[in-house]
């Protein structure tokens, strides 16, 4: 196991004994922005469900499709990104801004790291913009209304949860918590969710005893969830093709696509 450079930045959040979601998935993509007990904790849950790693990029890759798409084809230029992560390439700012320089595009995140990280990472070209909320998930009214202060609210924004609403436990509070940003956006706003799920359909059976292992050795704790649970996420809004299907495979090309046990789907609010 190679020993990674120590993250900088930081806080009186921040626990470097035990592994955190955001450097475990850095590690799993090939980030430097990881510890010791990250890549143990990594290694180990590649043992138990070996396709992570693949998820980790399948999601990243979507990510890069989803925003192109809605940048290039729908005309969409206010990005609220929930549950950031440390940024690598091609971040949502990158993409955004490459096809339409005046996008603006806001990352939420809780984690000290990444927020220290995304300041000195995430900048924006003169005529655009970037910026950055220090905010959970769990939060929902407290990101739209920091997020107000850059984006305008008025115009149609680019909700963004990408692996996100499983560390959100509850059903019920994830569909509420979908419920209020939606809500607070206009019509043409669009949400982008990838989610992990255990059906057997996508190779999904080995998540559980990673999961598990995860949750007695990691943070923050995780769920995965059904297909017809995280269709719920989407009542209301209109998906685009192809659909919920696994995030390796929406819009991907022909030889480059391929299934992961990671639903991921983008819908219009009409």
């Amino acid at each position: 196991m190679r020993e990674s450079q120590a993250p900088s930045g930081g806080s009186g959040r921040l626990n470097t004994r035990v592994a955190n979601n955001a450097r475990v998935w850095n590690y799993w993509i090939g980030g430097q922005d990881n510890y010791q007990v990250d890549q143990a904790v990594g290694d180990r849950v590649a043992e138990l469900f070996p396709v992570i790693r693949d998820v980790a990029r399948a999601d990243r890759e979507f990510l890069a499709r989803a925003v192109g798409h809605l940048a290039a084809d729908c005309g969409l230029r206010q990005f609220l990104d929930i549950g950031t992560g440390l940024p690598t390439s091609e971040n949502t700012h990158e993409i955004a801004q490459r096809i339409a320089p005046e996008s603006q595009v806001v990352y939420v995140d809780n984690d000290p790291i990444v927020l220290a990280h995304a300041r000195a990472r995430l900048t924006s070209s003169p005529e655009s913009a970037t910026d950055y909320v220090d905010a959970d998930v769990h939060q929902p009214d407290t990101i739209i209304q920091r997020a107000g202060a850059s984006l305008d609210l008025t115009r149609p924004v680019a909700v963004m949860m990408l692996g996100v609403l499983n560390f959100v436990l509850d059903t019920g509070q994830a569909r509420d918590i979908v419920r209020r940003l939606m809500a607070a956006v206009p019509s043409g706003s669009h949400l982008v969710l990838t989610h992990p799920t255990t059906d057997a359909g996508l190779g999904g059976e080995g998540n559980f005893a990673a999961m598990k292992f995860w949750n007695e050795n990691a943070v923050p704790p995780i769920t995965a969830r059904s297909r017809a649970e995280i269709t719920s996420f989407f009542d209301d809004l209109d998906l685009l093709a192809p659909g919920l299907v696994s995030c390796g495979q929406w819009r991907a090309e022909p030889d480059r696509s391929s299934p992961v046990p990671q639903y991921g789907a983008v819908a219009r609010k009409a």
